[in-house]
């Protein structure tokens, strides 16, 4: 079983303020996520821009995910625009020689 990354970009509408407390009050959301292992938030305050690389155990996780109601509710969110997702395999033996939070390394909380 591969894990998967996935990350997700998109423009903002409103302000770098709004933005913040969306994902602050969004985080429990995805941290009860299954198969979600972590997720790295992403801002980009110059260009409004904001988004998140995504660690999941599997494809199967993956797939759940982006079949949910909280993945419907950010890609249709009319707030974003120019949303964009792509989904990768890890290669986790290369990633190990850099120290890549993933497979044997990650600890689970």
């Amino acid at each position: 079983m591969t894990q998967q990354i996935i990350q997700i970009n998109f423009k903002f509408k409103g302000s770098v303020e709004d933005y913040k407390a969306g994902a602050e009050s969004a985080a429990k959301k995805f941290a009860a996520v299954p198969g979600l292992l972590w997720k790295i938030w992403l801002m980009n305050e110059e260009k409004k821009e904001g988004g998140g690389i995504y660690l999941f155990a599997s494809k199967e996780a993956v797939d759940n995910y982006r079949n949910s109601e909280l993945f419907k509710m950010i890609s249709t969110n009319p707030g974003f625009a120019d949303f964009s997702i792509k989904q990768f395999d890890m290669l986790e033996a290369v990633g190990k020689v850099t120290n890549a939070p993933a497979g044997e390394q990650l600890v689970v909380f």
